[in-house]
């Protein structure tokens, strides 16, 4: 399992409250229907912030 930072915790765990209340939107405007792509973005954020947040897959 890989470690996260708190910071990066926070903002997963704000993504996720934001798609389940319907708040949350992708960057093209449309509604965040999975729970995968909250937690993504909630990473992408943090990542932007520079948590500790390991690498994309792929990357």
């Amino acid at each position: 399992m890989a470690k996260y930072s708190k910071k990066a915790g926070e903002k997963v765990e704000k993504a996720v409250h934001e798609e389940k209340e319907g708040k949350l939107k992708t960057g093209s405007g449309k509604k965040v229907t999975s729970k995968k792509q909250a937690i993504a973005i909630g990473l992408s954020e943090a990542r932007k912030e520079g948590a500790k947040v390991p690498k994309k897959k792929g990357d």
